[in-house]
């Protein structure tokens, strides 16, 4: 898992978002890197030119199913948490990796805190863009805590503990 950490300015990110987040849609200029809202994407998506990279911010309280088709389109997904207690992000990431079996990078953002790295890493996330109080080098560690594995399936183990255990005798 990558980390960005918004307190410094990460050169190898090259993300950007453009105006009209909120407000009326501006006209959307196609360029590699941009990272749209959904309203933004839904306005340019059918003349969106192929081999541009774009990514696109779904709120946690969207219908992610409703992005399925786009998905071979798009680079990135971010996925907000707007509290660290909204856990919906959570399963919005599982279902990107595991139902369409999107191979872009899924980001989390928002009110990301290094508590919440190991289960991002497991349901599916490949960066966290960490609140601005939290560490990058803390939340690396973070992912060191559970050596031995879960029990639980996941995202990267598609297989509980046990079965794991009977496939090895």
């Amino acid at each position: 898992m990558k980390f960005v950490d918004p307190r410094h300015d990460c050169p190898r990110d090259p993300w950007h978002t453009i105006g009209g987040e909120d407000g009326p849609l501006v006209t959307i200029t196609p360029a590699s890197y941009l990272l749209l809202t959904l309203a933004q994407w839904h306005s340019a998506r059918a003349t969106w030119p192929a081999g541009k990279p774009v990514g696109v911010i779904v709120p946690n309280d969207a219908a992610i199913e409703d992005l399925a088709p786009d998905l071979p389109q798009l680079a990135l997904v971010a996925l907000q948490f707007p509290k660290w207690t909204d856990g919906r992000a959570y399963s919005q990431a599982r279902l990107l990796k595991r139902r369409w079996r999107y191979a872009g990078e899924v980001r989390a953002t928002g009110d990301v805190l290094v508590d919440m790295v190991p289960l991002l890493a497991r349901t599916g996330f490949d960066v966290a863009v960490l609140r601005h109080d939290q560490s990058p080098e803390a939340a690396a560690e973070t992912l060191k805590f559970f050596g031995a594995g879960h029990y639980q399936a996941d995202t990267a183990e598609h297989r509980p503990l046990f079965a794991r255990q009977g496939a090895a005798a």
